[in-house]
């Protein structure tokens, strides 16, 4: 990870633990087409636009690409992700990783609410 000009002045201990408090990140997964077939799906997404992707929006701990990895391996997997999940859509959330574990919980839900008035279905964690 490069390190922000303005840590530079910050001691090497104090960079680690600030370093270790941003390690959440929020994270959008591509669902397949077939995912509008699931009733819940279709419930949860009344304003869904044709033609928009269908996304799985989570939190995680790890990093986004070994999480997606653990979903379709089944580990503590959302069962649409396991199903249906396609890809990472990096360019909807890098921006915002990492980040303290309650940014995370929050830019999950707002993630989700801004993807969801766009027009895309969307299923959250």
């Amino acid at each position: 990870m490069k390190v922000p000009p303005v840590w530079q002045a910050i001691s090497e201990p104090i960079r680690s633990v600030l370093a270790d408090r941003h390690r959440y990140h929020v994270y959008v997964v591509e669902l397949d087409d077939r995912v509008w077939n699931e009733a819940r799906f279709r419930r949860a997404n009344p304003g869904y636009r044709l033609g928009k992707p269908l996304v799985y929006v989570g939190m995680t701990g790890l990093d986004p690409d070994l999480r997606f990895d653990k979903h379709k391996a089944g580990i503590q997997a959302s069962r649409l992700v396991f199903d249906y999940g396609l890809r990472l859509l990096p360019g909807l959330y890098e921006v915002y990783n990492p980040m303290p574990y309650e940014a995370a919980r929050e830019m999950e839900v707002e993630l989700a609410i801004g993807l969801r008035e766009a027009g895309y279905g969307v299923w959250q964690a």
